[in-house]
């Protein structure tokens, strides 16, 4: 697998060395790429996090064993994605894509964040891929 990524980005990176714009582009910037636009399963499971307004401040002591957690579910392919998303400010909340209903739910029962109020709520979604790239 290592050798056909390696093959695909390399000759993606030789194609657009000669392009204008070659300079801004690097083989780790499009292997992230690659790797970001890979084919999404059918149905991904949705948590949506609310937060506290003042998540900045009293996260700390809690937002390592929080991205550790989401890590280690990355590493079991059972997490896809996280993070969070704001209104041009401050964090509002989060949503992370599961592959299933049980991953999401073990996530919320062992997140620190929530543990410790951080997470004012949440919800699960389950989220039909129609269309994708």
């Amino acid at each position: 697998m290592f050798n056909l990524v390696k093959s695909l980005t390399t000759a993606a990176f030789v194609t657009l060395s000669s392009h204008p714009f070659g300079s801004y582009y690097s083989t780790s910037r499009l292997f992230r790429t690659t790797t970001i636009m890979s084919a999404l399963p059918d149905k991904i499971t949705v948590l949506e996090y609310a937060y506290v307004p003042d998540v900045l401040e009293k996260r700390g002591p809690y937002r390592a064993e929080h991205l550790e957690l989401a890590q280690s579910l990355i590493a079991q392919d059972r997490c896809l994605a996280g993070g969070p998303f704001t209104d041009g400010g401050s964090p509002l909340g989060a949503y992370f894509w599961f592959t299933s209903d049980e991953a999401a739910r073990e996530f919320v029962a062992k997140d620190p964040y929530v543990a410790n109020g951080i997470v004012t709520g949440h919800k699960i979604y389950e989220w039909s891929v129609v269309v994708q790239k």
